[in-house]
């Protein structure tokens, strides 16, 4: 099996041949980035520390980005600065249009035709994760949608996340894939002993509500592979 150099790096070069569990992010991994759903997402989250805090908007925003520096992700300050229900968190920040998102056979073939188990692994909850499989048309692909709760609120790219999803589900990571669109939330994994590919926008892309330095690169061998195409990297990985 060989992968181009365009949808590869390397060292350390590593094949898929091995393979039996297949783990995936949900958001800008399974749809592009410029759908910009996360920006949606980004506003309502903003809007949500208003209310907690009472803060003006761009002092709400300030801290929420501080909180998903610091732990994580937001709500996983919110809940320990703020002692919030997540459950309303959820709901409120996940109202959101999903049109941007559209079917994608070619994504869905490939992801159909993996040999082994498919998961998702998200920071967002399970009806988000649906909402965005039913656009794409893969409600059907995977076995489980391990999501924020059941991490216990401890996400990505906490050691604790990644643990408790590889032994809730029996998974050898010497066996499995993780592809994710941050290359941070590939460091634990590639310390677990799982190949690791990350999947990137086609050009640099960033939006008003992105920071710069959350899209700055970590420095290190995490990441195995990198693809701007999924579908076709997927395709080329089981050849």
């Amino acid at each position: 099996m060989s992968i181009s150099a365009s949808a590869s790096i390397s060292p350390p070069a590593r094949g898929f041949a091995h393979i039996t569990d297949w783990v995936f992010d949900l958001d800008n991994t399974l749809y592009p980035r410029e759908c910009n759903l996360f920006a949606q997402i980004d506003v309502l989250i903003t809007r949500y520390v208003v209310a907690v805090t009472g803060l003006p908007f761009d002092e709400a925003r300030v801290l929420q980005k501080q909180y998903y520096r610091d732990h994580g992700t937001t709500l996983n300050g919110l809940m320990r600065e703020h002692a919030i229900d997540p459950e309303h968190f959820l709901r409120t920040v996940h109202a959101i249009d999903y049109s941007p998102v559209v079917a994608h056979p070619g994504l869905v073939a490939a992801i159909e035709a993996l040999p082994g188990r498919k998961f998702i692994l998200t920071n967002g909850d399970v009806p988000h994760a649906q909402a965005v499989l039913d656009r794409l048309g893969g409600s059907h692909l995977f076995e489980v949608i391990h999501d924020v709760r059941a991490m216990r609120y401890e996400p990505k790219p906490l050691r604790s996340a990644y643990d408790g999803f590889l032994g809730q589900h029996s998974i050898d990571p010497a066996h499995a894939a993780m592809f994710d669109d941050l290359d941070k939330n590939l460091v634990v994994p590639h310390e677990l002993g799982m190949t690791t590919v990350q999947v990137v926008a086609d050009d640099d892309y960033a939006h008003h509500q992105v920071e710069a330095w959350e899209l700055e690169p970590v420095t290190g061998p995490h990441v195995h592979h990198r693809t701007s195409d999924l579908a076709a990297f997927l395709e080329a990985a089981v050849r």
